[in-house]
């Protein structure tokens, strides 16, 4: 997806100019014009920041147009929508793929399947979102801050926590970490 393109065309849509939007999401106009021409990608944390100031979730930035009238029950491993800007590097230059299952404008839960390379994390500014979440670590390890409490945790291991509290999600192991996380209602 173009990241830039579809900010861009959402923005205007808003009636919002770069400046007004960087304002709104403590960035810079020059940041916003970067992401717009796809010359920097924003991590997870600051692209959560733009959309909040828009205001648009994340899985509804991303979302791919279904048939209408059509219920779907069964996603194939290809037909998950990434949320992770640009899907190819997190902070510091690491994969992270967070993918949603369905389309979480028709459903009051959003389930995603997370997937941190060593070093790879949310970014290093904080998430905030009105909505609770939890997830069990299925491989790998991950540093999970809420709000001041720190926990890394390992296969096996959960969190459940209200996601309006600042969190960041950080792979500090050597090999990859996956989760399977939920989150109510979906705002991210």
């Amino acid at each position: 997806m173009d990241i830039g393109h579809r900010l861009r065309a959402i923005r205007k849509q808003r009636g919002l100019s770069q400046r007004e939007l960087a304002a709104r999401a403590g960035l810079t106009n020059g940041t916003i014009s970067l992401i717009e021409k796809n010359r920097t990608s924003p991590s997870v944390a600051s692209l959560k920041s733009l959309l909040d100031a828009i205001p648009i979730s994340m899985a509804e930035f991303f979302a791919t147009i279904e048939e209408t009238g059509q219920s779907k029950y069964f996603y194939k491993a290809g037909e998950f929508t990434e949320l992770a800007p640009g899907s190819k590097e997190g902070s510091g230059g690491q994969p992270l793929s967070l993918r949603m299952l369905g389309h979480s404008q028709e459903t009051a839960l959003q389930v995603l399947h997370e997937r941190y390379a060593p070093g790879a994390d949310t970014g290093p500014e904080f998430l905030s979102h009105d909505a609770e979440e939890a997830g069990v670590i299925i491989r790998g390890n991950i540093e999970i801050t809420v709000d001041e409490e720190v926990s890394v945790l390992g296969p096996g291991d959960g969190y459940l926590f209200n996601s309006r509290l600042p969190h960041r999600f950080r792979n500090i192991g050597e090999e990859v970490c996956e989760i399977i996380s939920a989150c109510t209602p979906p705002s991210f």
